[in-house]
């Protein structure tokens, strides 16, 4: 949060906290390397009166060396600890600060209309640091004291910078790399770059080299073979039949989820990883800020929208840091609609790598297409109004090796404590589905949406169906159709695009119910599912009328 004058949603939860809790430990973690805004912050604690201990972190950067520590925490009149969270330096030390905090003793005065605006409401029974918030909030009737509260805190900030500021710090050396990430001509190319070293690291790597050698050499040569054999001993049928069946839990869910998913979610959370901690997102953000803004959003958008690609559900609960409730609605659309997660996204990938450019192309053009139309109908539709674009930009970073490793493991975990357990209910549905026949009704039921309005084998019902419980399931699906030969290259750029713009999954649906509401969160959802489709029906008719065979 960069305010107590609450703007956001995080910023008023953030001010409930301070002032519900008489006897909380606060912590205020500031950018050492940025004291003019972690500054700002201190002084609207100082003026709530709230105990607290600040941490400078980022101290392991050169420019840290410049501030005296031991001068500003005198100033301030609180317990101020300079630390390095990436090498766990000095952290011992903020605990033991962290348990004891004081009250600052640092008051601001400001200019007299500003005082007298204090005053009256004051006597009305407004505490002082909450008239300056209602001050700052930012109606037509207090702009001027706004400008003018604003000007003074600088003000005090540049005095306490000026003090505390031992000599000139050193300037970054990669501020010219940052500068081309955002410029308006040349950052365009090196998105381009940074998309194309993913398309090979992920795609490639993790999604070709990585799943080929899993699934062939590992799963089909040694796991399932040896489950097979083993499960020979067990009497029952059903009971092999549920293990290492056409719908076996070894044989279809741990090898989907371990063989074709888990290469592209190790590969994709490593480069999510790099760009994330090279500094490279919040760039990302400034580019993007003029598209996103015909939707009604800005560059905020991107920072949901990308974490979209590593999971579609955690993205979600990310769209708290919008400011208004459209944004967060339009977000969640097009969120479910149009971002595929790193799963779905490397499954996507492999399936594109075995056709021609021109396909790859036609699905991309289509996944852009909806989210730009849907995002731009949306912000006409949605009511409310749009917020500014204020985004902090860090310095660029050579990202450490042990941070990302930490992070990927991490995120993994994450991944098959949440994905795996699914995949085995999924193929257990499949199974009971199967074994009871219902799965051949279900296809027929299916076969004028799948056959003919899609144009695709009756036999891809079941990744459908089961792209309700995880859209990545129902793709890697749709995988062991095409390398087995049951799709044409028509057949899996239509399958695609459905799939892509399918609903995530039953956990994303959870979110959406609990972040907006029952009736808004399944009206999208339906929305979603009826797009998909027509979406999908739409391309295979315009296929078949210009008479196009992709390769």
């Amino acid at each position: 949060t960069n305010t107590l004058a609450p703007q956001s949603y995080e910023e008023r939860v953030t001010l409930d906290l301070l002032l519900d809790r008489d006897e909380a430990d606060i912590v205020q973690v500031g950018d050492i390397g940025n004291l003019r805004r972690t500054l700002l912050l201190s002084i609207q604690l100082a003026e709530h009166d709230v105990p607290f201990t600040l941490c400078l972190n980022m101290s392991d950067e050169p420019h840290a060396q410049a501030v005296d520590i031991a001068a500003l925490s005198e100033i301030l009149g609180v317990p101020v600890v300079a630390t390095s969270a990436l090498r766990r330096w000095n952290m011992e030390k903020l605990k033991r600060h962290a348990v004891r905090p004081t009250r600052p003793r640092l008051s601001v005065i400001y200019p007299a209309p500003v005082e007298e605006a204090i005053a009256v409401m004051q006597s009305a029974g407004v505490p002082r640091a909450q008239a300056l918030a209602v001050m700052c909030g930012g109606d037509q009737d207090s702009v001027l004291l706004a400008g003018a509260i604003a000007e003074t805190r600088l003000g005090m900030v540049d005095e306490i910078i000026e003090k505390v500021t031992k000599f000139e710090s050193v300037a970054h050396g990669r501020g010219w790399l940052g500068a081309l990430c955002m410029h308006r001509i040349w950052g365009w190319p090196i998105l381009a770059a940074v998309l194309y070293v993913a398309w090979l690291f992920v795609g490639k790597l993790g999604a070709g080299t990585l799943v080929d050698f899993l699934e062939h050499n590992v799963f089909e040569s040694y796991i399932n073979p040896w489950a097979t054999s083993l499960a020979g001993f067990i009497p029952v049928q059903f009971v092999r039949d549920l293990l290492v069946g056409r719908y076996g839990i070894i044989t279809m869910a741990l090898t989907y989820a371990i063989a074709i998913i888990l290469p592209v979610v190790i590969t994709f959370f490593t480069l999510f990883g790099i760009l994330e901690d090279s500094g490279y997102l919040p760039r990302l953000a400034v580019m993007l800020h003029r598209t996103f803004r015909r939707m009604g959003l800005n560059g905020k958008a991107v920072l949901p929208m990308v974490l979209g690609l590593g999971c579609d559900t955690m993205a979600t609960l990310t769209t708290r840091i919008l400011e208004t409730t459209k944004e967060r609605i339009i977000v969640t659309i097009l969120l479910a609609l149009g971002v595929p997660c790193s799963a779905q996204l490397g499954v996507i990938m492999a399936m594109l790598g075995r056709l021609s450019l021109a396909s790859a192309a036609i699905w991309l053009g289509v996944t852009l297409a909806t989210i730009f139309l849907v995002g731009y109908l949306a912000a006409k539709v949605v009511p409310g109004e749009s917020s500014d674009f204020i985004i902090e930009i860090p310095p660029m970073r050579v990202p450490r090796l042990s941070n990302i490793a930490i992070k990927v493991l991490a995120r993994t975990e994450w991944y098959l404590k949440e994905a795996v357990p699914l995949f085995i209910v999924g193929t257990l549905l499949l199974y009971v589905l199967d074994a009871t026949h219902m799965l051949a009704v279900i296809q027929r039921m299916l076969a004028p949406i799948i056959v003919g309005g899609l144009g695709l084998p009756a036999e891809a019902a079941p990744a459908f169906v089961i792209g309700f419980l995880r859209r990545d399931y129902g793709a890697a699906g749709l995988f062991s159709m095409q390398r087995a030969g049951a799709l044409n290259a028509n057949q899996t750029v239509v399958a695609l695009t459905v799939i892509s713009l399918f609903i995530p999954c039953v956990a994303n649906l959870l979110v959406m119910i609990r972040e907006r509401g029952m009736r808004v969160a399944l009206a999208i959802a339906a929305f979603i599912v009826v797009y998909a489709f027509g979406a999908g029906a739409a391309l295979n008719a315009i296929l078949r009328f210009f008479s196009v065979t992709l390769t």
